[in-house]
This record gives structure tokens, C-alpha cells and sequence, in this order.
């Protein structure tokens, strides 16, 4: 009897924590799964280490907290067979570097995203370029970055898993409860649109007391996550221009339980619209700042979800069209094949024909150029003194080459937005996109 896959799933922050968790859960039940949490600026709170696993199942444990070193000394020690990285992109090619390293035989590496992935990101494939296997959670999602990969030339194998978190829907929830709205740390951005965000919340829980409106915020004051947040909807409730009402509540915690208890959700482009939506709760898609790349909304473009700030006082909720959700994150399981592609790995594993691919992007400057990715990726957890040097060479340099890498962007957008353009010309009026 042949010995059970070992895989370790490797953790950031907290929603990559709750993802790489959920994602480890829908393994093989007889593989040996095991879970850390590698220490790095984002590294999550108690608190938030304990909301980013409700619902995750108790034979994982309380995940251990390692910084680098440890984590190739536990990749010595266990010896997986597959590496599942769940942490940010500049982080993959630094831990990739240590775990193949410390390992006898490389193990299959798998990486993926924790949620919402439309638009297609250059930088997610780029950092994730030498990853044996790019996990994502929609048809349209491995079809676009699919697209991306081949203009870049990069050859990268996609899988599809259903997104892991997704609550199941419970028939007996009442249509009573509060309205959540989940918050981003990015989205909107400027201090003037979450005022009057948060300002359109505020008239609504006055219009309707009896209902809670909860801010779900995903840190609390000084807690990191996986994007730096400017302003905080704690700090601008007492900037509004009326006093907030009772009902208007800003809270932490696990999304799952304040889902359990709402009757709907409003967001910009939260993930948390994709959890209501499995719940079969209304959802409000709010549009006021405009539908861009830069708000992460476009994927809701056809869903039937958008809706401005007087939906957001009236309480006007949406459901979601029935032809969106078969592209968008609520394909059939049986279409998942991202285990199915980790199996195929590991025979060309066991044939010793996987081959560690190049790092096409962001490899020039040798052992400099790996000390640098090392401090950024680590910042205060890497305490080598080359991580020093590199750091103090490496910002003048980078500050010297900025006007030409910002030309190779402009470049490389170019054709990027051609391969957009027909995507999304195929997507709308059912003829196929044309290859560029």
C-alpha cells in the first residue's frame, strides 16, 4: 500500500489564511494535510487568526507560526509532496526559493488567489510564474488569465476549484436581520467616497431602526491584513455630518457569522457578495464610484447587482442573473478539476519530470536580487544582513529605473487590453474571441 500524499498548505495573512485553510480542507481526505502561517508584516492577529478559521475543521489544529528558516526546516522534516502556497505574490518566489532548498525531492507546488480575480492581474501570474499549478474559482477567471499567461509568455497549467469558503445554503433562515456591508481596505480609496459611503449607511439604518447596519471591517486598529487600509470606517464615523444612529455598528469577526444573521449585503466588490449570493441573500453592488479595474467591480458587469446610493438608503437589494453565475464562481463541482491536475502532477513527480521552471520576471541581480525579494517580501522577519545591503542598494536602483519599467508597462498594456477587448467582445455577443 502505497504511503498518503503530504501536503502543506504555507499562510500570510488572513485572507489567505482563511483561503489556503478552506482550500487545504477539499484535499483528498486521506492525504496528511498540515497548515502554517508564515510571520511577515501582514502577519493576522489572534483575533484574526481565530475569524480566518471558523468553519475549518478541527483535525488541522491551531496552525504553527514559523518565520523562513523554520518553514525549510519543517519542509526538511516532513518532506512534502505538495506545497500549497497561500500568501501574497511577492512572497511565492521567496518561499518557493526556501522550499526548494530545504527539500530532498521538490514537492508539487500549487498557488492560487482568495478570492475575486477579475480582471486577469499581470503581477499575479508574474509572481506566481514558477508555481507548478494556479488555482482559481471561475470559468471566466482560468479562461482570462489563461489568455494573459500566453501574451506574456508564460506557460502556466490553471486549475478550477470551487471557492472553498462558500457557505451552504440554509432553507430555514429568515428574510429578518441585518444588512452588512463589507468592507475593503482599498475600495473606495479617497477619505471623501467612504464618508459618504459610510454617510449612505447611516441614513439607512435611521430609515429603518428596526434593522442593525453593520460595517464589517476585516481589521480592527492597529490589526494588519493583506492591503494597507488609510482610513479606517471606526475613525470616519465621527466625521459624518449627523450623529451615526444606534443601529449603525462597526464590527470584526468571522464573515460566516454575520452572514448567518443578515438578511443582506452591500459592497463594492467584496468576495463577501459571492458568500450572500451561495446563501440565496439579495446583494447590493454599489456603482456610485463607478465600475473600473481599479474597483475590482468589473466582474459583476451582466449580474444584475448594481445599484447606487439611494438603493443603498432604500434598501433596495438585487439577486443575481441566472446567466452570470454559471461563468462567475457558481459553475457545477463536477467541473472542478484542480485535484485532478495535482494528481497528474505528482505522477510526472514520481517519474522525476517536473522541472522547477524559470523565473522569467523580476530574476535579474543574482544572490542581491534574491535578497532584495527576501526584505520586501519579509520586511522586519528577515534579519540578514545581505537583506540590508540589498535593500540599500536596491531602492536608488529602483528609483533610477522606474521611468523605464513604467514604458515596458505601458507596452505590455497594450497588448494586454487587445486580448481584454475580445474577451470580453466573446463573452457579450457569443462570437469567439480571436487569439492576438
Amino acid at each position: 500500500m502505497s504511503a498518503p500524499v503530504r501536503i502543506l498548505t504555507v499562510a500570510d495573512s488572513d485572507s489567505y489564511v482563511k483561503w489556503g485553510a478552506a482550500l487545504l480542507e477539499r484535499a483528498p481526505a486521506e492525504w496528511e494535510k498540515s497548515l502554517l502561517v508564515l510571520a511577515t508584516p501582514v502577519l493576522p492577529s489572534a483575533e484574526q487568526l481565530s475569524a480566518a478559521l471558523v468553519g475549518v475543521g478541527s483535525d488541522l489544529g491551531q496552525p504553527a507560526i514559523v518565520d523562513l528558516s523554520a518553514l525549510a526546516v519543517r519542509v526538511a522534516r516532513m518532506q512534502p509532496d505538495v506545497v500549497m502556497l497561500s500568501v501574497r505574490g511577492p512572497l511565492v518566489k521567496v518561499a518557493i526559493r526556501a522550499i526548494i532548498g530545504a527539500a530532498t525531492r521538490r514537492p508539487v507546488i500549487v498557488t492560487g488567489l482568495p478570492g475575486i480575480s477579475v480582471p486577469a492581474s499581470r503581477r499575479a501570474i508574474a509572481y506566481r510564474a514558477q508555481a507548478d499549478l494556479f488555482v482559481l474559482h471561475s470559468h471566466r477567471e482560468v479562461r482570462e488569465f489563461a489568455e494573459l499567461a500566453e501574451v506574456m509568455g508564460i506557460e502556466q497549467r490553471f486549475g478550477l476549484a470551487t471557492l472553498p469558503f462558500l457557505p451552504r445554503r440554509d432553507p430555514s433562515r429568515g428574510q429578518d436581520g441585518d444588512v452588512i456591508f463589507a468592507a475593503q481596505a482599498k475600495v473606495p480609496w479617497e477619505k471623501s467616497d467612504r464618508i459618504a459611503l459610510l454617510s449612505w449607511l447611516a441614513e439607512s439604518a435611521r430609515r429603518h431602526p428596526y434593522r442593525r447596519v453593520v460595517v464589517k471591517v476585516r481589521a480592527a486598529r492597529g490589526e494588519r491584513q493583506t492591503h494597507v487600509e488609510r482610513h479606517d470606517y471606526a475613525d470616519l464615523i465621527d466625521e459624518l455630518d449627523r450623529p451615526a444612529p444606534h443601529n449603525l455598528v462597526i464590527a470584526g469577526g468571522a464573515m460566516a457569522d454575520h452572514l448567518a444573521g443578515a438578511a443582506a449585503l452591500v459592497t463594492i466588490s467584496s468576495t463577501a457578495a459571492i458568500e450572500a449570493i451561495a446563501l440565496d441573500m439579495p446583494v447590493l453592488i454599489v456603482d456610485d464610484f463607478g465600475v473600473n479595474k481599479r474597483l475590482i467591480n468589473t466582474v459583476f458587469e451582466d449580474s444584475g447587482l448594481f445599484g447606487n446610493s439611494g438603493d443603498v438608503v432604500e434598501g433596495r437589494f438585487k439577486r443575481a442573473e441566472p446567466g452570470w453565475l454559471e461563468d462567475n464562481y457558481f459553475h457545477a463541482v463536477e467541473h472542478d478539476d484542480w485535484t485532478s491536475e495535482l494528481e497528474e502532477l505528482l505522477v510526472l513527480r514520481e517519474a522525476g519530470q517536473l522541472v522547477l521552471k524559470k523565473q522569467k520576471q523580476g530574476a535579474f541581480g543574482g544572490v542581491l536580487r534574491r535578497a532584495w525579494d527576501r526584505k520586501r517580501a519579509l520586511g522586519r522577519f528577515d534579519r540578514s544582513l545581505t537583506g540590508m545591503i540589498a535593500l540599500a542598494i536596491g531602492m536608488p536602483a529602483r528609483l533610477a529605473l522606474m521611468p523605464v519599467q513604467r514604458m515596458r508597462r505601458r507596452l505590455t498594456r497594450t497588448r494586454i487590453d487587445s486580448v481584454e477587448f475580445t474577451s470580453v467582445r466573446s463573452t457579450r455577443t457569443g462570437v469567439p474571441a480571436s487569439r492576438p
